[in-house]
C-alpha cells in the first residue's frame, strides 16, 4: 500500500504518485486513469481503449432501445 498526499496544483488539487509506484503500475505522465467505485471502495484503473469502445457501443444501444429497456425494467 502506498500513502499519497494531495497537493495544490494551480487552482486544483492533485495526487503526486512516486516514481517507483508509476513504474509498478506501468503508467506515466499523460496517461489516462479512471476512478471506479466498487463495493470494497475505490479503484484507480488505467484507460482501456477496448473497454471504452465497448462502453460506447452500450451507450448507443441504450439510447436507441430506451423504450425496450424501460419495459424490461418493469
Amino acid at each position: 500500500m502506498a500513502t499519497l498526499k494531495l497537493r495544490a496544483i494551480g487552482n486544483s488539487v492533485g495526487v503526486v504518485l512516486p516514481k517507483d509506484l508509476l513504474a509498478r503500475l506501468g503508467i506515466g505522465e499523460g496517461d489516462v486513469l479512471h476512478l471506479v467505485e466498487g463495493e470494497d471502495g475505490f479503484r484507480l484503473k488505467r484507460h482501456d481503449p477496448e473497454f471504452e469502445r465497448q462502453m460506447e457501443v452500450a451507450r448507443r444501444i441504450m439510447r436507441e432501445r430506451r423504450a425496450v429497456l424501460r419495459e424490461l425494467a418493469k
